[in-house]
């Protein structure tokens, strides 16, 4: 009711100019209006937003999905990613070449990333991940990346989604995505105590969209085939978020225009070994879907047409 009483009295005094303060409700509605209702002969270019869940070691998959992004020339207008999947999407985002991608994942080992250390909140620190980041990634502030690029954490007290993107150095965020509760101790940052990214959104699919992608591929890593019984108190607690992560799926694949799902499930979260192996896993998904990723190109070029 506000806003129509603001409009009446804007067009009933035609003897001075409106006040900037009244028109902004009009172009608000104007331009949410055009956004939602662009004209026919104008088709919005496709903006894809490649979305990276977690799988600590298996996220190594992710290179083989940008290897067959690049040979195919598919452009990546944003990328972004939760714990094993904000390292590789930063790494892309930074220009690392899905090849340069593939070579530091096959190498890796979990002393790159984490070292046994007893505290109170976890028994790895992840301190030495900067270390390893600082080698792989070619920018180190949100601001200088090549391709926009998202992080996301999570909130321990609230257990809230935290989006990180616009400025800033990208190693506490990816420390903090990467935390895994009960094994990473927690990454205080900003005033902030956070922990993996999983434990609130699976896969930032949403936070794509946020950086302007219209069209989202999320790329979500399985888990392991639930009649493998868990041998050690690490893989309980895993399935435990496993269970809970499942019945919230919905809300990133509501936000998800094409999911890509490569095959790890026989493939262990420290399966540093087989690098190759979930590399290939990654480029058969991708070029599984090629066809309709193509075809939203192809719409386009019609309707320009």
């Amino acid at each position: 009711m506000g806003t129509g009483r603001q409009k009446f009295n804007m067009m009933a005094d035609f003897s001075a100019p409106p006040d900037p303060s009244q028109m902004r409700p009009f172009w608000s509605i104007l331009r949410r209006t055009a956004e939602e209702n662009p004209a026919p002969d104008t088709p919005s270019p496709v903006r894809i937003g490649l979305a990276l869940g977690g799988g600590f070691a298996r996220g190594i998959a992710h290179a083989g999905v940008l290897r067959v992004f690049e040979q195919y020339r598919i452009p990546i207008h944003c990328i972004t990613g939760i714990s094993a999947g904000s390292i590789v999407a930063a790494a892309y985002a930074s220009g690392a070449t899905s090849e340069e991608i593939a070579r530091a994942g096959c190498s890796m080992r979990f002393r790159d990333v984490g070292r046994w250390s007893l505290g109170r909140l976890g028994v790895v620190g992840s301190e030495c991940m900067q270390r390893f980041l600082e080698r792989l990634l070619k920018a180190y502030r949100f601001e200088e990346m090549r391709t926009p690029l998202g992080v996301m954490a999570t909130d321990l007290f609230t257990g809230n989604p935290v989006a990180f993107s616009e400025s800033g150095v990208v190693f506490d965020p990816i420390r903090a995505s990467c935390s895994y509760p009960g094994l990473f101790q927690p990454v205080r940052y900003r005033g902030q105590l956070l922990v993996d990214g999983a434990m609130s959104v699976e896969i930032p699919a949403a936070l794509a969209r946020q950086l302007g992608a219209n069209r989202v591929i999320s790329v979500y890593l399985p888990a392991p085939s639930p009649e493998v019984e868990p041998r050690n108190v690490f893989q309980v607690v895993n399935r435990c978020f496993q269970i809970l992560q499942r019945r919230s799926e919905d809300l990133w694949r509501s936000e998800t225009d094409l999911v890509l799902s490569p095959d790890v499930r026989g493939m262990d979260w420290n399966a540093f070994g087989q690098g190759p192996r979930l590399i290939e896993a990654g480029e058969a998904a991708a070029r599984a879907v090629l066809p309709q990723i193509q075809e939203w190109f192809a719409r386009v070029q019609c309707r320009a047409a």
